[in-house]
């Protein structure tokens, strides 16, 4: 299944959300809170690790560290659609 690459994410560390542009123009909010639950997430708890997000080379995901990451299609199928300035 199709989902556009990303362009550019906003971290925030007080809603452990992420705003992304995806390349396709439209932006999404993602709310990781619930996703913090998960194992794999643990180590994002931390507020400084969470703002340190990164797009993956090529927009195929965002990642924190070598363990920690989440992909373009997960990011683009959980997030809600918003009008965001840039």
């Amino acid at each position: 299944m199709y989902s556009p690459k990303i362009v550019k994410i906003k971290p925030n560390s007080e809603t452990y959300g992420i705003i992304v542009l995806f390349s396709n123009g439209i932006t999404k909010e993602v709310d990781m809170l619930q996703k913090l639950n998960e194992e794999l997430y643990f180590d994002i708890k931390d507020k400084n690790r969470f703002e340190q997000a990164q797009i993956d080379s090529g927009g195929y995901g965002v990642s924190w560290n070598d363990d920690v990451d989440i992909s373009e299609f997960e990011l683009w199928n959980i997030g809600c659609e918003i009008d965001y300035k840039w």
